[in-house]
């Protein structure tokens, strides 16, 4: 786990890479990463964590007897709501899938505290200048080869992701690209179709106007995203990722998160459930067009 990361070919709308530096004094990483909303990878937050240990064995050994829900990556369809799990299963059959070659199936958003407290005792709370949520550490698990869709964070939380076990790649984009990225009315993500790795730019012309970032990330990186990116993530190898999260206090922002928790994501259940394919039809046709009347202006 600890061998030097090997980059992976350039991605196309990857300009540049995420820095990468060891953790700055609080007041230097408010002024220099949270102010200005610039990715960095800091690559001695984790040191000394319990975290440092995880692989799918002691995941098992420790856990393995919890109930998770994983994930799959193929849009929701018809009815169903967008977030809903694939499968439940005790963690130690997904970690034996994910051993097994499982390219697909993610654990997403599972709070720690809440179902595998036993686990907690492996993280901490770095003094960043951050505040963080102390109630919700939640985990992400996924498999060598598994994907997972564009999208920015609906909390709009200033997250520090903290990775364990083999590489992952982010794909960055600042929210100010917002208006070429595809997203999808009322929801929090791009369309399924594009393709972020290999950009058709033929079919998805407003890509060509992204310019965005990668973090190679290896065991024990944290990656700081600022509220409200957005970012793709690649599993190169079996990984264990928790996100620490501090929710936006600045008024403009916390309107935005209500906005999107009180609003766009019940409209878009309630749609689903009520007008079904009908309405996901609807809002993936209107993301492509709004892309196509912004490039036309």
């Amino acid at each position: 786990m600890n061998e030097a990361y090997a980059t992976p070919a350039p991605m196309a709308l990857a300009g540049r890479t995420v820095e990468r530096r060891p953790r700055p004094a609080p007041a230097r990483f408010l002024a220099e990463h949270v102010a200005p909303r610039r990715p960095v990878i800091l690559t001695d937050l984790t040191e000394g964590w319990g975290a440092r240990r995880w692989s799918t064995a002691y995941l098992s050994e420790v856990a393995g007897t919890r109930e998770v829900p994983v994930y799959d990556s193929r849009p929701a369809r018809q009815r169903t709501h967008q977030h809903a799990a694939a499968a439940t299963l005790p963690l130690a059959d997904y970690l034996a899938r994910l051993d097994a070659g499982e390219r697909d199936l993610r654990m997403f958003f599972y709070n720690l505290l809440a179902h595998a407290p036993e686990l907690t005792g492996d993280i901490e709370w770095p003094e960043t200048g951050l505040k963080l949520f102390r109630r919700l550490p939640v985990l992400f698990v996924g498999g060598r080869g598994a994907r997972v869709q564009m999208h920015f964070d609906i909390d709009l939380a200033d997250n520090l992701l903290c990775h364990f076990g083999g590489r992952k790649r982010v794909l960055l984009f600042p929210p100010e690209q917002s208006a070429y990225m595809y997203r999808v009315p009322y929801s929090f993500s791009s369309l399924f179709a594009v393709d972020f790795e290999r950009p058709d730019l033929q079919r998805f012309p407003g890509l060509a106007r992204l310019e965005g970032q990668v973090a190679h990330l290896s065991h024990g990186d944290v990656l700081y995203i600022p509220n409200g990116w957005w970012h793709h993530v690649l599993y190169d190898d079996i990984g264990f990722s928790v996100s620490l999260r501090a929710f936006p206090s600045h008024a403009r922002i916390l309107g935005a998160l209500l906005t999107n928790v009180l609003w766009r994501r019940n409209v878009d259940a309630l749609g689903r459930r009520l007008i079904g394919q009908r309405w996901n039809d609807r809002n993936e046709a209107t993301a492509i067009e709004r892309v196509t009347a912004r490039l036309a202006r």
